[in-house]
């Protein structure tokens, strides 16, 4: 029977958003295979850490697709992208942590090109009148990055109700940018 590449990611990326320092021992129970085939398919955790983030990238491209970033006010556009982003946000939080997919060289374009995509929404709501244009957008875009994760941690821990976790992000991060008209 051929391993199921998706599965095994999948149930990789549940177990390491829960449980970050969980062994290759622990991932191959969760995905149902043996450590052996897990080695096989993935020589070891770095391999592993760098198949996850291609899935956490292809799922941050798929959701900015989907919030269709250049429809109507930017702060609309947040929301979609927020609501969007979220089935991924665990696998998200957990990959945000992972220090060696951000450090050197090696750094995977993917990151890139989601971080031009979100970068340029904060550009047009501020250009557009919406936001405030003394917080930069790569700012902004690092701030949502950072909310995202929270949230991600805190509804896994059962902290936040899930249903929560776009009004949150949203509220707290369109909150501090928004510009306010001048007295």
């Amino acid at each position: 029977m051929p391993l199921d590449r998706d599965h095994v990611l999948r149930s990789a990326a549940a177990l390491l958003t829960r449980k970050s320092t969980a062994t290759m021992d622990e991932v191959a129970k969760a995905a149902g295979i043996s450590r052996a085939t897990l080695h096989r398919h993935f020589a070891g955790r770095d391999a592993l850490v760098r198949a996850l983030e291609a899935l956490g990238i292809a799922e941050c491209e798929a959701a900015l697709d989907a919030a269709r970033l250049d429809e109507g006010p930017a702060a609309d556009a947040v929301r979609r992208l927020v609501r969007e982003i979220e089935p991924a946000a665990g696998l998200l939080a957990f990959l945000y942590t992972e220090n060696q997919l951000f450090e050197g060289d090696g750094q995977n374009a993917g990151w890139t090109r989601i971080d031009d995509r979100i970068a340029a929404l904060f550009r047009r709501g501020q250009r557009g009148g919406e936001f405030r244009i003394d917080l930069t957008p790569a700012w902004l875009t690092e701030a949502l990055y950072g909310l995202l994760a929270s949230a991600a941690w805190a509804v896994s821990e059962g902290r936040v109700a899930p249903k929560d976790f776009t009004h949150m992000i949203v509220e707290l991060l369109l909150g501090g940018a928004r510009r306010r008209e001048e007295p």
